[in-house]
């Protein structure tokens, strides 16, 4: 008998032992519950209802003297405001006679409203009333941190913008507007939703009808998903975005640069392109390179240097990455939600507006915003040549500041306007 007691243990010892073992799967549980909790909190982080701006965050610990030489300070324009709005402050610049034709800009995806200037104060100086604003996220505006950069947000936004003058901009026929890239995806949602307000829409390489094999599948997949934890993609995001403009856009194959179309010899193109798609020419490209190609386009220009204007709008989008905390997630959330690809409904709208107020300007080396792909997509939802001022001009994607002396050109004619001697 003692024997079997040995073998089989004295019963208190195994009591004993039980509330051990218990312990033990209770703390792991614990351990568990906790460590998930924890790296949900780490890459999943709940997100703040509004991310400030440079404008109360890092411009008042800058000295002056180091403030003055950033390329797009704070008074860039005249007529300078911040405005204060449930969704954070937005930085708009309002400037021109009081009484000249209102025209309102909106800029692209990765840049601030500094790219269109040399469209802007040509415009201005001609007489017409300009107003301009960062979007949320760039340049000095802040960014709403708990909502999706969707169209209906970005048409908020020009809402909000066109309330804060002291002028009215609303009304029948109230304002022409240019979009340029993303912005020309947004001003055209907008002038759907809004078509008597928009006196002439005017889209600069426009997001909206972008072909999606344009962009990279699997990148788009990994925005789109929530497959990668949120801190990651932001960390890989902002690591991609601050990489130095002489290598910002990945490299693509020559075929992406097509034929002249029917350019003329002043280097624009009269009417549509003869519709041939050629994505599959134009390689495949990142939601970060399509970005970055409105900094530097180096099929524009594939054996030069990036010019001034190149240089010190990448330059300034390197600052907002280090001293806009609501860059990156304003620029995840937009190539989630905002209106640049399948915005065919919306166009469909734009063919309602009389023959003669809208105009597409199209680079004619612009691989995102493809002229082939648009002169085949596109200009059928806008009504046809018969609807539309449809011009291709030198250039890539970022035509609107390598080549504003074209654009403005485009625009004069558009409105019927005597050329500037």
């Amino acid at each position: 008998m003692e024997a079997i007691s040995k073998c089989m243990g004295n019963p208190s010892d195994s009591q004993s032992a039980q509330p051990t073992a218990a312990t033990l799967v209770a703390t792991t549980v614990v351990a568990t519950v906790a460590f998930l909790a924890l790296s949900r909190i780490a890459l999943w982080p709940q997100r703040q209802r509004i991310i400030r701006g440079p404008v109360t965050t890092s411009l008042p610990r800058i000295p002056k003297a180091e403030r003055d030489k950033i390329v797009y300070t704070h008074d860039h324009f005249p007529g300078g405001r911040d405005v204060e709005t449930p969704y954070g402050s937005i930085h708009v610049y309002e400037f021109g006679p009081e009484d000249g034709r209102k025209v309102l800009f909106v800029h692209g995806i990765s840049t601030s409203c500094m790219t269109l200037e040399d469209i802007v104060r040509p415009l201005a100086e001609r007489g017409c009333r300009v107003m301009l604003f960062d979007l949320f996220g760039r340049g000095y505006s802040d960014a709403p941190g708990d909502v999706e950069y969707d169209s209906r947000l970005y048409t908020t936004q020009i809402l909000l913008v066109l309330a804060s003058s002291p002028l009215a901009w609303t009304g029948n026929n109230a304002f022409s507007i240019v979009g340029y890239s993303l912005g020309g995806g947004i001003a055209a949602n907008f002038a759907a939703a809004f078509p008597h307000m928009v006196d002439t829409l005017i889209l600069l390489a426009p997001a909206g009808i972008i072909r999606p094999e344009n962009f990279g599948r699997m990148t788009r997949l990994i925005f789109t998903s929530g497959i990668i934890p949120e801190r990651l993609l932001a960390y890989l995001t902002k690591r991609r975005l601050g990489k130095p403009i002489a290598n910002s856009v990945a490299k693509r194959k020559p075929a992406a640069i097509a034929s002249n179309g029917n350019a003329n010899g002043n280097g624009t193109a009269s009417g549509p392109p003869q519709a041939t798609s050629s994505s599959s020419a134009t390689g495949r490209e990142t939601f970060e390179d399509a970005a970055l190609q409105e900094v530097v386009d180096p099929l524009d220009r594939p054996d030069a240097e990036p010019t001034a204007t190149e240089k010190r709008v990448g330059e300034f989008v390197n600052w907002t990455i280090h001293h806009h905390d609501g860059f990156v997630p304003a620029f995840m959330s937009t190539v989630r939600f905002a209106p640049m690809l399948d915005q065919h409904e919306h166009w469909r709208k734009l063919a309602r507006r009389a023959p003669g107020t809208t105009a597409v300007l199209l680079g004619r080396h612009d691989t995102l915003v493809n002229k082939e792909d648009y002169a085949e997509d596109a200009l059928p939802l806008l009504g046809g040549e018969g609807n539309v001022f449809w011009r291709v001009v030198p250039g890539g994607h970022n035509f609107p500041f390598t080549h504003p002396n074209k654009v403005v050109e485009q625009i004069y004619e558009f409105w019927g306007w005597a050329q500037d001697s």
